[in-house]
């Protein structure tokens, strides 16, 4: 199905600006968890927006800077490790979400949120969409902005804690993560709430 399929039927009912959002880093042991919002042009596609995860890390980049220059509005926003931990994983990337699509100039009528759930919006209607960012340009725009954003997040993070490998893994749980965290300890860009059972895990791994 072509992605654009499902906006241009959106805006056919009658949506003045409909907007996606989707997130990255819901899964790693460290760093915060991104959100990105999109409003994409009415006419005109852009070749190539898919679900991130499809992409490689060279197209991702050279979509990344296409979707930023043709957007209509476009926002990144993220949620650290510490509130992480306060609010759970889950809380946070609604928030991130929430932060996103409430960014966005014009107020879009209807926002499409990746997955099962929508985050609590003030203003705008949200309705969430399983496996949106395979099935909307909106959604998919936005988690090419998302992954990216929060994979040069990571690379910073690497120059400032090297040691973890967080170019290579991105904070995800890896056997070379699991692996410098039994050297090293834990960080401070780590989410504590992800790691109560660190010892528990590193033991298995040794035995």
């Amino acid at each position: 199905m072509d992605l654009y399929e499902f906006d241009r039927g959106e805006y056919a009912r009658g949506f003045g600006w409909i907007c996606g959002a989707d997130e990255a880093g819901r899964g790693p042991l460290a760093g915060p968890v991104f959100a990105a919002a999109v409003i994409l042009p009415q006419e005109g596609v852009i070749e190539g927006i898919n679900d991130s995860k499809k992409l490689t890390e060279k197209r991702r980049e050279a979509l990344y800077d296409e979707i930023i220059a043709k957007a209509v509005s476009w926002s990144v926003q993220q949620v650290d490790e510490g509130e992480i931990d306060r609010i759970n994983i889950l809380q946070a990337s609604m928030l991130a979400m929430k932060r996103a699509i409430e960014a966005l100039s014009p107020t879009p009528d209807m926002a499409y949120i990746d997955g099962n759930r929508t985050p609590e919006l003030e203003l705008i209607p949200a309705q969430a969409l399983v496996k949106g960012d395979g099935r909307c340009a909106c959604i998919a725009a936005a988690s090419i902005l998302a992954k990216v954003s929060r994979d040069r997040f990571m690379m910073r993070l690497h120059e400032q804690y090297p040691m973890y490998g967080f170019d290579r893994h991105k904070g995800y749980p890896t056997r070379l993560h699991y692996e410098m965290l039994g050297k090293y300890g834990v960080s401070p860009v780590h989410r504590k709430s992800f790691l109560k059972n660190l010892s528990e895990h590193l033991e298995q791994k040794d035995g």
